[in-house]
């Protein structure tokens, strides 16, 4: 039953080739209330996500017309709204490359129709929790962050990080050698407890140092407590 627009919360832009299973999630979805949009292919999918603006995005691996991991990336680049594969594609490998492109989440087929709303529910939660900060901006070695507008600088030049990137940042920059878990990451920036895997850590901080070495080659931002986890504490690469 579709719901009445004054009860509609977000719009979910489902992707899948199979009509059987964007049907069954879709449904669910506007079930809980939510404004749902789909699209079969990549070439689809691309254009549906430029004209509706998704919240939320559930996006199958293997499409015809370009797989999810291109509109992975192409999305990544146009919007901020939470990105969760949805794919028979049980490999690390696979799990690797989707966080790799840019994913929040990864949730395997066959899959319960209940913890795909409850990640759906998390994701969207965690999304709509940012706040204004008091002090809006704080200076690191040649990094300065602005808390409110989700941008980090260096030497004026923007670093494109993703809002979970950004997230990861802000909570290890204020609390500058505190060591934090992956698990503990995981839960401060998905929110999300035991529904997720901590892969997604790993793989967002190896982007975030990527992206912050492309601007600044001379200093590791966020060091690594082998065994333990990961720490903000500036230092002078040789």
């Amino acid at each position: 039953m579709t719901p009445h627009p004054q009860q509609i919360r977000s719009t979910i832009m489902v992707v899948d080739d199979e009509r059987e299973i964007v049907q069954f999630v879709q449904d669910a979805l506007e079930d809980e209330g939510y404004a749902v949009c789909s699209a079969s292919n990549g070439e689809e999918a691309l254009d549906v996500a430029r004209q509706r603006r998704p919240d939320l995005v559930i996006l199958d691996i293997m499409l015809p017309r370009g797989d999810g991991f291109m509109v992975c990336r192409e999305l990544r680049n146009e919007i901020d709204a939470p990105i969760l594969f949805l794919s028979a594609k049980q490999g690390d490998a696979d799990k690797v490359q989707g966080f790799s492109a840019g994913a929040d989440d990864y949730v395997m087929k066959p899959f319960s129709i209940v913890e795909l709303v409850a990640r759906v529910e998390a994701h969207l939660r965690r999304q709509r929790r940012g706040q204004p900060y008091a002090t809006p901006c704080l200076s690191s070695g040649e990094l300065s962050i602005d808390f409110n507008a989700y941008e980090v600088r260096c030497s004026g030049t923007q670093v494109p990080l993703t809002r979970k990137e950004f997230e990861i940042v802000q909570l290890l920059v204020l609390h500058p050698r505190q060591v934090f878990s992956r698990e503990t990451i995981y839960d401060r920036v998905w929110g999300l407890e035991s529904l997720g895997s901590t892969e997604t850590v790993t793989e967002h901080v190896k982007r975030i140092r990527k992206k912050l070495a492309q601007v600044d080659s001379h200093t590791d931002y966020i060091g690594t407590v082998w065994g333990v986890g990961y720490k903000w504490e500036l230092s002078r690469v040789a």
